[in-house]
């Protein structure tokens, strides 16, 4: 009487092992869609960032030949330091041109005075998986890199002066000071030495 019981019992259970089964591999396949995705968001957040710092170094390059070329005509010095890019081309080309190299496009890049606003989309999407939205949805991330001046000088008077300000530049942990003869200018800044490009905290 008992053995026809356990085949009873037997064909029971395997319905619902089947069903643990097909629910585990569910889960499986989902976590691997949620890994992908992450992947996707994280090399989008690779693009943003690599535009969003080529924006603000070419931005910067612009500043320094600015600088370079007003080099005797101090009065204008602070507004270069000041991001005030006196008809500098937009810089943004360069946001483009990273974005692509990281295989993602621009959708928005937005200068405002020594700040870079970059929006960047992914071009191809998480793939296909158990989770439909994943085949459809492409990654989105913003970044914001800084124009950060590491010079000071000491402006000059309203009286027109033969010798150029002394420029006062942080070095890693130290200053370096530049001292330039109007006759003779000699090596002048780099742009990484008068300014510095990072991402915003």
């Amino acid at each position: 009487m008992t053995q026809p019981r356990a085949r009873g019992d037997a064909g029971q259970v395997f319905p619902i092992y089947l069903m643990v089964v097909a629910g585990l591999l569910f889960l499986a396949f989902a976590y691997f869609a949620v890994g992908q995705a992450a992947v996707n968001r994280n090399g989008a957040q690779t693009a943003a960032d690599a535009a969003a710092l080529a924006a603000a170094q070419e931005a910067r390059d612009g500043l320094a030949g600015l600088w370079v070329e007003d080099v005797l005509d101090p009065t204008k010095w602070q507004d270069i330091f000041d991001g005030n890019r006196l008809g500098l081309s937009d810089p943004c080309w360069r946001a483009h041109e990273l974005a692509a190299m990281n295989d993602a496009t621009v959708d928005d890049c937005a200068p405002v005075g020594l700040r870079f606003s970059v929006t960047v989309q992914a071009n191809k999407t998480a793939g296909d998986s158990v989770i439909p939205v994943t085949s459809t949805t492409k990654a989105h991330a913003d970044a914001v890199a800084v124009i950060e001046p590491l010079c000071t000088f000491e402006p000059p008077g309203e009286a027109a002066e033969e010798d150029l300000p002394t420029l006062t530049c942080e070095d890693e942990d130290r200053n370096r000071e530049w001292e330039f003869d109007p006759d003779d200018l000699g090596d002048l800044p780099r742009p990484e030495d008068l300014f510095d490009v990072h991402l915003a905290d």
